[in-house]
């Protein structure tokens, strides 16, 4: 499965499935900081970030609370899946 999480203006496309919301508050933590050489921890290990992917094969969206707006681009492809029927968890 393919999705989107999304962290106030940044958002990562995520091979996977759709995460808890714990477990996409740790992803978010584990990915927004850049850490040469660290591990992955084990209980993450099933999501991967991918570089690309079509917006046709987003299958899920979850949303992590944030200080920062979700920029526009991100609101607009959001409401797009949201059209096509794809929860969007927060």
């Amino acid at each position: 499965m393919t999705g989107l999480l999304v962290h106030g203006d940044n958002h990562f496309i995520v091979q996977g499935p759709p995460p808890g919301r714990t477990a996409a508050l740790a992803l978010v933590r584990h990915w927004s900081i850049i850490q040469i050489g660290q591990e992955t921890p084990v209980a993450l290990r099933q999501w991967h970030i991918l570089s690309r992917a079509f917006r046709e094969t987003l299958e899920w969206a979850v949303i992590v609370p944030a200080t920062t707006e979700v920029s526009p681009a991100v609101t607009q492809l959001l409401s797009e899946l949201s059209a096509r029927g794809v929860a969007i968890l927060t």
